[in-house]
């Protein structure tokens, strides 16, 4: 199918994003991949945030539909749009309610699956350019440069969901995400399932997107001091110890859809976190877990030893 005809469904999830939004929608129009459609889940919002949307809706030629989100916070929110059979594309693009997508966008993603069979599961994301509140330059997100595989998947997300593209394989296995799961996040669930069910993720270091940063911002930029100083306090604290009791009971609940290799690397990293002193870094690397960065990896192993993972 030639990438030009091929349909994307944006699935933007808003919730009193009425500040940001209209630049939103208006970089949705400003794509050169014309070729989509647009389906909101608004979680209640009380502001404009509908209205918005619907002035938007009444000026764009492309399908805009707006349906009451699931109640229940943002990953749900944007789950909620996944088993819905009548959004029907080829290809499906998580959006935020308060960046700025670069015209090629669209079109960059869609390229890249030209080069994927359609039957396999596969995933698109990239990295960002950050912007302050009033739109001023902020720089880069980092630049990975390790393989994005589930033994990554597992123990960091590298995939903003505001940059996450992917196609109907995709889709069709996360719709198979139990209702009664409690998840950290759904990009980083995208990331995990699909990587874990024997998928492709692919990583583009192009910024397709300017996000914004604010301080309703719900995932920061993963940049800079203050974020080191944030995955430092979430270690220390705990918090990485809770994520990641909430990740493995989630893909245990969807064993059966992994790859017999991946189960194995969630068996030896699940038990990692429970065993004795000495067994926790060789069932971590029996695991083959990395961070993208080698503190980060390294800080992963103390981590083990220190009993915070």
């Amino acid at each position: 199918m030639p990438a030009a005809t091929s349909k994307v469904a944006i699935l933007l999830a808003t919730y009193c994003g009425a500040e940001f939004l209209a630049e939103q929608l208006e970089s949705f129009r400003a794509q050169t991949h014309r070729n989509w459609e647009l389906h909101v889940s608004d979680d209640g919002s009380t502001d404009d945030s509908i209205a918005l949307v619907e002035a938007f809706a009444a000026t764009v030629e492309q399908q805009v539909v707006v349906r009451a989100g699931a109640g229940g916070g943002f990953w749900r929110n944007f789950l909620s749009l996944i088993p819905r059979g009548e959004i029907a594309a080829d290809y499906f693009a998580f959006s935020d309610q308060d960046d700025v997508w670069l015209p090629e966008k669209l079109a960059r993603a869609v390229a890249w699956f030209r080069s994927v069979s359609p039957e396999r599961p596969a995933l698109y994301f990239s990295r960002t350019e950050l912007i302050a509140r009033d739109g001023a330059a902020l720089g880069l997100s980092p630049l990975f440069r390790r393989p994005p595989i589930f033994q990554n998947a597992l123990v960091q997300n590298i995939g903003g969901g505001n940059t996450m593209v992917f196609n109907d394989a995709a889709r069709r296995l996360l719709a198979q995400t139990p209702d009664d799961v409690e998840l950290v996040s759904h990009d980083w669930w995208a990331y995990q399932l699909i990587t874990g069910a024997g998928g492709i993720a692919h990583y583009d270091p192009w910024p397709s997107l300017k996000y914004r940063q604010h301080g309703q911002n719900l995932v920061g930029s993963n940049i800079g001091l203050r974020a080191r100083l944030v995955r430092l306090m979430a270690f220390a604290g705990g918090r990485v110890i809770g994520w990641n009791a909430i990740n493995i009971a989630a893909l245990s609940s969807v064993r059966h859809l992994l790859h017999p290799d991946n189960v194995r690397v969630l068996d030896s990293f699940a038990q990692a976190r429970s065993a004795g002193l000495l067994m926790r870094p060789y069932l971590l690397w029996r695991a083959g877990v990395y961070r993208q960065g080698l503190v980060e990896t390294i800080g992963l192993y103390l981590g083990a030893l220190l009993g915070r993972i």
